[in-house]
């Protein structure tokens, strides 16, 4: 038994299978005798519901994790150079990746029977955040073994400790007395830096309440078309109700009429039976009779 597969199997199933399965790969490892194993396995997380939508997301769509990883390096090399012109260009670019990468993770979740509301969304949403500006989050989320959702990173700091590490190495330009200068503008960067991850946090939060007004929308719109095929359906229906009834009319009145003439066929009968016995009885007299 390997732990990394037991790990891949464990975190691949849903949320509520989650404890028996492990239970039963660590009572396993137990009866084959190897106790360590045993106790890692009994030590994995249940995952949280936002865990799993990340983790789900990975394994439904492998093919979405390398462009990803590839922005986050991409954006972190920009904040480690500083360019401005590039770290918009990514901005926009990661804003509607991340966007797109969440709403595939809950339509992935509602088809997989766990359909999911606004804070899971976020929490998927501050996820892939992480996994952009932290090489180690985005690490751990490509594994697809999360066991709760990542705190994305305010700003980057692996790529700002770069930049920082980067100034206190290059030789100084310009006489000493030019240092507060740099000062200041190294407050000016970040002052830059802050105010740009607020226009972000906007911009994001303007394009999420977009997006849930168009689904609104379209939502709407599905349900008036459904509105009217029914009202169609019921118009149908009711034109089909007033034909059989009427049908019922008519087969009571056909009922009637052949119930009539059952009662008049069965009187003829009965008559005709009583005049064949009286012609009987009558022969009858006459042959005794007879010289």
């Amino acid at each position: 038994m390997d732990y990394d597969a037991v790990a891949d199997e464990l975190y691949a199933l849903r949320p509520e299978e989650f404890t028996s399965a492990r239970a039963s790969a660590a009572a396993a490892a137990r009866t084959a005798g190897d106790r360590d194993l045993a106790s890692r396995i009994g030590a994995l997380r249940k995952p949280s519901l936002a865990a799993w939508v990340s983790n789900l997301l990975v394994r439904s769509r492998p093919g979405e994790v390398g462009p990803l990883l590839r922005l986050g390096e991409e954006l972190r090399r920009a904040h480690r150079d500083l360019d401005g012109a590039q770290l918009r260009e990514l901005s926009r670019h990661r804003t509607a990746l991340v966007r797109a990468l969440s709403l595939q993770a809950g339509r992935l979740a509602a088809e997989a029977g766990h359909p999911v509301g606004e804070s899971v969304r976020r929490e998927v949403e501050n996820t892939l955040h992480a996994v952009l500006a932290d090489p180690e989050a985005a690490e751990a989320w490509a594994t697809g073994r999360l066991a709760k959702p990542l705190d994305a990173a305010v700003g980057f700091p692996a790529a700002a400790e770069g930049a920082t590490a980067r100034r206190r190495t290059s030789p100084p330009s310009g006489p000493a007395p030019a240092r507060p200068a740099g000062k200041a503008g190294e407050q000016h960067r970040r002052r830059l830096a802050e105010a740009r991850q607020d226009a972000e946090a906007a911009e994001r939060e303007l394009r999420t309440l977009r997006d849930e007004a168009s689904a609104a929308e379209r939502a709407a719109g599905e349900a008036k078309v459904q509105v009217e095929r029914l009202e169609r359906r019921v118009g149908e229906l009711a034109g089909e109700l007033e034909r059989v009834r009427a049908e019922h009319q008519q087969a009571r009145f056909a009922e009637r009429t052949a119930r009539e003439q059952a009662r008049a066929g069965d009187r003829r009968v009965r008559e005709a039976s009583r005049r064949a016995a009286t012609a009987a009885a009558r022969l009858e007299r006459l042959a005794r009779a007879e010289p």
